[in-house]
Parts: C-alpha cells; sequence; structure tokens
C-alpha cells in the first residue's frame, strides 16, 4: 500500500499527516498558513507540496481531510425547558463538532428571532419535547423559525410525534430540514449520536460549500468531518481502544487554539464518594466543550477579562506574564489586528505560573505573554468542563450535591494546539492551569484532578487520527499509542 494524507484545515494553519499504515507509522508532517480568505487550496497545496517532498518515492493511496476553516460550524440550538432538552441540544451540538454560539429556550420570542436572523448560524438544532409528550412548544418554535427571511439548515431532533409537522411548517416556507431522532426521547435519557452524525452530514452537503471549502475536492479524495469531532474521535478510540488493542482507559485532552480552547473526557464522571446526590442530566461518557470566548489570537482580549474588568485584568496578565502593563496592553493591540503573528523571539526564561509569579524572572518576551494567555485559557476551559462539588441543607441534614463530571480519578491528560505543541515547556502550562484557582472556589469544588500524567501530541496528529480512525481505526490507535509523547 502507499501511504495515506490526512488533512486538517484550520482557522489559522493546515496541517498535513502522512501515515504509512502497514508499518504503521507517521512518514512525515507538515505546516502551512490557512488561506481561506482567498483560495483555500493556496494553503492546502503549500501543505501538500512540504509533505511530498518529506515523503519522496512514496505513492499516495487517500487523501482525507476535515476542517475548522473560516470560523467552524456555528450552530444555534433552540430546546424547551433549559435544563433538559436546551442543555440536550447543546451537548448534541459540542459532540458533532459545532461551535454553539446560542443556545434558546422555551418558547421563540420576536427578540430571539432577531437574535437569530442577525446571527446566522450555520446550522439550527431543532429540540422539544420527550417522544408522546409536549407537543406544542415544539410546533411553536418551527413556525417561528419558517417565518425568518435568513435560511439556514435545520436538524430537526424532538418529539417524533409533531416532528414530521413541524418539519412540513419549515419546509413549507423553503427552509431545508433534516429530521433524526429525538435528542431525550424519555425523561432524562440522553440520545444523542443520531444527531450528531445529522449534523456531520449537513456539513458535508451544505456548509462546506458555504465556506469555500468545496474547492478543495480538487485536492483530497474525501471532506469528512469538521475538526472537533475528529479530534474527538481520536481520544475515545484512544481511551477505548478496537477489536482487542487496548487503549489507555479514562483520559483527557486540551486543545489551545488560535481561535477556541477545547476540552474532551473520556470517563463515566460518576460521583466517586459515597452518599453524594447527582444533579441534572447525565453526563455523557465522550464530552467535548469548546470555549469560543477562549482563543488565544481571536479572543485574546476576553481571555484577560476573565482575570478582572479593564485595567485591573490588564495588569494581572502583566504580572502573571513578568512584563509591564504596556507592553501587555500592546501585545494585545498586535495580535488583534494580525491574529496570525508568532512571538518575536522565543523566551528562555521560566514559563510564567499562575499560581507562583515569584518563581519566574522578569521577561519582557511576547513569548511570556503567550504562555499566560494559554494557562489562563486552560484554567478556564477545565472549569467550565469540569463538574462541581456543592454543599446542601436539608430536612434530613447536609448533603453534598454533583453537578457534572467527576474527573477526580482521571490520570492522563493529552495536551495539543500550537500554544502547547509549540511551547519550549507545555507541562509547566498544563500543571499552572491545573494549580488551584482562588477564584474558581466560590462556585464550590471542582472536580478535577490537581495533577495527572501528561502527553503531548508533540507531532500535532490528533485530528489527523480521528479522520484515520473512520477507515484504519486499528492503524489510528497504534500510532497514537506511539505518538503521544510522555511529558
Amino acid at each position: 500500500m502507499g501511504i495515506w494524507i490526512c488533512l486538517d484545515i484550520g482557522s489559522t494553519w493546515t496541517k498535513a499527516t502522512a501515515v504509512d499504515p502497514d508499518a504503521p507509522r507517521i512518514v512525515g508532517t507538515s505546516r502551512s498558513r490557512t488561506t481561506v480568505e482567498t483560495d483555500v487550496n493556496l494553503g492546502v497545496s503549500a501543505a501538500l507540496a512540504e509533505l511530498v517532498r518529506q515523503c519522496g518515492h512514496h505513492s499516495i493511496d487517500r487523501r482525507l481531510a476535515c476542517s475548522s476553516a473560516a470560523g467552524g460550524l456555528r450552530m444555534a440550538a433552540v430546546g424547551l425547558v433549559p435544563e433538559l432538552t436546551a442543555e440536550a441540544a447543546r451537548r448534541a451540538a459540542f459532540s458533532a463538532g459545532a461551535k454553539v454560539i446560542r443556545t434558546f429556550s422555551h418558547e421563540l420570542t420576536a427578540a430571539d428571532l432577531r437574535d437569530l436572523d442577525s446571527m446566522r448560524p450555520d446550522i439550527l438544532l431543532l429540540c422539544g419535547g420527550t417522544d408522546g409528550g409536549n407537543r406544542r412548544g415544539l410546533l411553536h418554535n418551527a413556525a417561528a423559525l419558517a417565518s425568518l427571511e435568513t435560511v439556514f439548515p435545520v436538524v430537526l431532533a424532538g418529539n417524533r410525534s409533531v416532528a414530521e409537522e413541524a418539519a412540513g411548517l419549515l419546509r413549507g416556507r423553503g427552509k431545508p430540514v433534516r429530521i433524526t431522532e429525538n435528542v431525550m426521547p424519555e425523561f432524562n435519557r440522553l440520545n444523542l449520536e443520531p444527531a450528531r452524525e445529522a449534523i456531520r452530514e449537513v456539513f458535508l452537503e451544505r456548509i462546506v460549500k458555504a465556506k469555500g471549502l468545496d474547492k478543495v475536492a480538487s485536492l483530497v479524495d474525501d471532506l469528512l468531518m469538521p475538526t472537533p469531532f475528529a479530534v474527538l474521535n481520536a481520544v475515545r478510540l484512544l481511551a477505548e481502544g478496537y477489536d482487542g488493542e487496548t487503549g489507555w482507559g479514562d483520559l483527557m485532552a486540551l486543545d489551545v487554539g488560535g481561535a477556541t480552547t477545547d476540552v474532551y473526557s473520556m470517563a463515566a464522571g460518576e460521583p466517586s464518594l459515597p452518599g453524594v446526590l447527582w444533579k441534572g442530566l447525565p453526563e455523557p461518557y465522550a464530552k467535548r466543550t469548546v470555549e469560543g470566548d477562549l482563543g488565544v489570537r481571536l479572543n485574546a482580549q476576553a481571555i484577560t477579562e476573565t482575570l478582572g474588568d479593564g485595567l485591573h485584568g490588564l495588569s494581572q496578565l502583566a504580572l502573571r506574564a513578568h512584563v509591564t502593563t504596556d507592553t501587555a496592553s500592546d501585545w494585545l493591540k498586535t495580535i488583534s489586528e494580525n491574529p496570525g503573528i508568532l512571538p518575536e523571539s522565543v523566551s528562555t526564561s521560566p514559563i510564567p505560573s499562575a499560581c507562583a509569579p515569584e518563581a519566574c524572572s522578569l521577561s519582557h518576551d511576547h513569548s511570556a505573554l503567550d504562555s499566560a494567555l494559554a494557562i489562563r485559557a486552560m484554567q478556564v476551559a477545565l472549569q467550565r468542563h469540569a463538574g462541581k462539588m456543592e454543599e446542601a441543607f436539608t430536612p434530613m441534614g447536609r448533603v453534598h450535591v454533583q453537578t457534572g463530571k467527576d474527573l477526580t480519578g482521571v490520570r492522563r491528560l493529552i495536551l495539543t494546539g500550537g500554544p502547547l505543541v509549540d511551547a519550549l515547556d507545555p507541562a509547566g502550562l498544563a500543571n499552572a492551569a491545573l494549580s488551584a484557582d482562588p477564584s474558581a472556589a466560590a462556585s464550590g469544588t471542582l472536580l478535577l484532578p490537581d495533577k495527572m500524567d501528561l502527553f503531548l501530541d508533540k507531532s500535532y496528529i490528533l485530528a489527523a487520527m480521528g479522520l484515520l480512525a473512520a477507515e484504519q481505526p486499528l492503524v489510528a490507535l497504534r500510532i497514537m499509542k506511539k505518538e503521544m509523547i510522555a511529558l
């Protein structure tokens, strides 16, 4: 067999990986700037050309691609009860590799419709009611969406008793609709996989063309899925194993990017202590959360604001990076105007720590600011992903209540994304992010490990392995077990 090439067309960078499936091994990797603003084929061709140069005499059997370029897959979700179907819709969207820009609950209002009209989501996930349950809410929201002038694909995953009727209301006004199984067919029972697959299919059929990614068709055999969907596939495969080949068991992954910071966890997340009450919907074993306000380039200002409003947040960022406030302000302005820029020099000073700044020497290097931004992005993203434990008082006395996943028993964390792959000390960044954050104490005890075994996706191949897993899962699994580097 010849080599297989897997392409990840990202918002900023296009990554290409060549795989020899017979060995199995990585033959080569390359990166090129993504050129979606002009002609996406330019960046893809550059990455492929470098890869072909590395691979030399090898013939190419398959070319596969995934993408999060042009802002990724922007999705809105509409449900009924916020804690139930609206939350189920949000989880289905995240697991499909989408960036959820807004979740709406109850019956849509005129103000909600104006917001949707201005947002222009790539896809809308419409849910509501258990099978045979509430009918009115889904029909009201379908009729409301049908009245919009803006046209976007709708994935309908609600009460099957009225799904066809609701779809008819939308189709009657020219809205493309795909019906799939209810995300919550029974109270408190999630059914996310059919909606996730329907979202992926709509991505391939419609969104690829809308974002200009269909131009890549001449260079690849298949554009299979959104990039986060591919990463989720890879992390799940590594955790579970395949066809007798053992996986690693429970694990997490952190993907820090220029536009978002994504967290993945493969664990049941059930309470680890006896007598704990679990509140809310059951947590999925394979969970992804995407933080669209925590990209270290497009959202650096938003990351800074998590440290405090205005000048206070800026001064906190400067303190953690050991630079002046003016230096921090200038760098934030620079990267907001040019998100593709990299630090002018590489810092040789210790990585700035969010918890022990006194251990770091003074540095005016832009790399130190990038490190501080990455630490804070990871810290906040982990806090949002993990479950929490709180005390509650009942007539029976004090009890402990858990919401979300208990991840305290997870021992492996995979680090990926440019700010980590290219860092001098990725372990230092991750350990700083895992350290206790006093600002999180007010919301209860975070159910995160304070120390984990760290692995680096040094060759930046997780998305490529998720693509490969669609057709060669055993090959992808064996390569990941070799290529994830222990730190």
